[in-house]
């Protein structure tokens, strides 16, 4: 063991290996063309108030909401406070420990003398120090690795912030959108009853058969029976908002209704080698890493001797009349080398463990970065798609609604039949439906999008170490 101190102390005064980032390049550019529908041209970031784009109040008020009452915010900002006091411990031991001690006793002894006992007081104050020199930088390494870890602490502080935000945008979104689908859903069960109101009518006239009404009754139940799960969706999801902002789900209600006044703001990607200093899990990963390289140092320290010097004065005597006197002063000075021989494994064991530990953060490094690069590729793809999609969704709505206008007008006039009406009124009905759900689909993947690039965060110049 020795010489395998020896052997890990040779190649330099530093235990090193210092911290060094590891090369992962970046792409050139994203795969979605800059100049495409979804994101203008200039590489431009989101900004730190990026949901204030879609110029809606409530969100914004939801948004201060969770932000001030979130559990997992506040369970996070506990654990930033837990990581700054294990600075605090970890650095204690470069400073020197200072004690005060103060003792009184009546003691009763033998005589050496063999005439019988001696019976007196003792008292005594001292102040004591102790320092272990941090020859080979272990205290200082321990310092590096509870800086490091309590940066981490912040970054997965500032991800869950910005998760939670994300959240609450993408339920607030889902709520209006199932208060649109219900809404459409409702209309076209109003519309429905209106026909088979009026066929009822006809058919007692004569001038329409039962098979029609059985018919248009077939499409008023379907109709009917679509609402009831959608009502349930909306009072999750809402109960879903109420908890994301740290709200009982009993007192708490969306006021908005629709989605139609949440607008869809353009967004920037960046570049992407800037990607990296603007997603704070990546940051965060990265101060593992180099939490982990500083073990490693103090791992490789605990082999090599360490140095302790202890330091004691104070008074004794016994009368506490003449304590403070200048005979009752009292010292001892001492300095301690230790050199670790044999401790059954149990260092060279540390030491081993602290390697995989970096190896397994290296791989976890590696995989948030390339995880960051794949999330904006990602969300790009989504943003323009749905929007697309969403264009698509519209004109196909519209040429809908004129087709069952059109229908009712000719079916008044004689020249259809209540077929034609019926499929011009399912075809209306799966249109504005679709058109809600890609309406939604699309404000999500903008919000996905605001978060794979950061939702405005960026990493400040200072190191961790």
């Amino acid at each position: 063991m020795f010489a395998l101190a020896l052997a890990l102390a040779l190649p330099a005064c530093s235990l090193g290996p210092a911290y060094r980032r590891p090369n992962i390049p970046p792409p050139q550019a994203w795969r979605t063309p800059a100049g495409a529908a979804a994101v203008p041209a200039a590489p431009t970031w989101p900004s730190a108030d990026w949901w204030r784009d879609f110029h809606s109040p409530e969100l914004e008020r939801l948004i201060a909401a969770g932000r001030r009452a979130n559990d997992d915010l506040a369970a996070a900002i506990a654990r930033v406070r837990q990581a700054d006091a294990e600075v605090r411990v970890a650095a204690a031991p470069l400073l020197p420990s200072l004690d005060a001690s103060a003792a009184g006793s009546r003691q009763r002894t033998i005589s050496p003398l063999g005439n019988g006992a001696l019976l007196y007081n003792q008292f005594t104050a001292e102040l004591s120090a102790a320092y272990e020199l941090d020859f080979w930088g272990k205290d200082r390494a321990a310092r590096s690795a509870a800086r490091a870890t309590a940066a981490a602490s912040r970054y997965d502080r500032e991800t869950i912030e910005l998760s939670v935000m994300a959240s609450i945008a993408d339920t607030y979104f889902t709520v209006l959108a199932l208060r649109d689908r219900l809404r459409i859903a409702r209309e076209n069960l109003a519309s429905a009853q209106d026909i088979l109101h009026g066929l009822e009518t006809d058919e007692s006239a004569g001038t329409t058969t039962a098979l029609d009404v059985a018919q248009q009754a077939t499409v008023v139940a379907t109709l009917a029976s679509a609402i009831p799960p959608l009502a349930q969706q909306e009072r999750q999801a809402t109960d879903a908002l109420a908890i994301l902002i740290g709200a009982a789900p009993q007192s708490f209600e969306v006021a908005a209704t629709t989605l139609a006044g949440v607008s869809a703001p353009p967004l920037g990607a960046g570049l992407p080698s800037e990607l990296l200093t603007r997603r704070p899990d990546v940051a965060r990963a990265e101060a593992q890493l180099i939490a982990a390289n500083a073990d490693i140092q103090a791992a490789r320290a605990a082999f090599l001797p360490s140095i302790a010097l202890t330091a004691a004065g104070g008074l004794e005597s016994r009368d506490l009349a003449t304590l403070f006197e200048p005979g009752s002063r009292i010292f001892a000075l001492s300095a301690g080398l230790t050199q670790p021989i044999f401790h059954g494994g149990a260092l060279l064991g540390q030491y081993r463990l602290t390697k995989a530990r970096y190896d397994e953060l290296l791989a976890d490094y590696h995989k948030a970065v390339i995880s960051a690069f794949g999330n904006v590729e990602d969300a790009l793809a989504a943003v323009r798609d749905t929007r697309e999609q969403l264009a698509r969704e519209q004109n196909a709505a519209d040429k809908a609604r004129s087709a069952y206008e059109l229908s009712q007008e000719q079916f008044h006039a004689g020249t259809v039949n209540i077929l034609t009406v019926l499929n011009t009124e399912t075809a209306l009905f799966t249109a504005e439906d679709a058109l809600a759900q890609v309406r939604l689909a699309h404000l999500q993947a903008l919000v996905g999008l605001f978060s794979a690039l950061g939702g405005g965060w960026q990493r400040s110049g200072r190191e961790d170490e």
